[in-house]
């Protein structure tokens, strides 16, 4: 038995050391202080746009905005710029603060995911809007896929930042996404993904 403990021990201490030390930093979204829009509208063309805008050290954040309703993608997108529509059904709007989920190994730390607030209408009080915590995968330079891995809902839940930051941890690195399947924490409001 003895034998069996000290190759386990001596694993685990392995893994402890490929593991990266894992932290937050927080940045601003302003869309008119940090935002470049791109692309817009025209006159009799419905009310849409696309933008956009600085993230954490050079990971961009882009938003597609319509009818009231966001879409936002967190790192490096495909070269033509095309990315997954993934919004709530109801009228929302992003938070004005982004958390960014980084993991630091030696000299190199990457953010790998994001917890995003997100301020959805709700139906039966318009003065009361459902708060929701979106966890997105931070897409990266050389593979270019990001997406949302899970909902959390904060409207009267505490934990709830400590539940999305666990989520972050936990499932975005090996999240795939269009394939795997999305965690939701509580009653959230439906959520949509449109492949384009």
């Amino acid at each position: 038995m003895r034998t069996l403990l000290i190759p386990l021990a001596l694993a685990g201490l392995c893994q402890a050391a490929q593991a990266g030390d894992i932290s937050s930093a927080y940045t601003d979204l302003d869309g008119k202080k940090d935002c470049v829009t791109y692309a817009q509208a025209e006159e009799g063309d419905g009310d849409w746009a696309s933008l956009a805008c600085s993230g954490y050290r050079g990971y961009p954040v882009l938003i597609a905005y319509d009818d009231a309703r966001e879409s936002l993608f967190y790192g490096f997108p495909p070269s033509d710029m095309t990315t997954v529509w993934e919004s709530f059904i109801g009228f929302n709007s992003a938070g004005p603060k982004i958390e960014w989920r980084i993991e630091t190994n030696g000299d190199r730390a990457v953010p790998f995911a994001v917890i995003h607030r997100r301020s959805i209408s709700n139906p039966e009080d318009e003065n009361k809007p459902t708060e929701v915590l979106i966890v997105a995968k931070v897409a990266q330079p050389e593979t270019y896929e990001g997406c949302t891995v899970g909902l959390v809902l904060a409207t009267g839940d505490p934990s709830a930042n400590d539940q999305a930051r666990r989520l972050a941890d936990e499932k975005a690195r090996t999240f795939a996404c269009g394939k795997d399947k999305r965690v939701v924490i509580g009653k959230a409001p439906d959520f949509g993904r449109v492949d384009n």
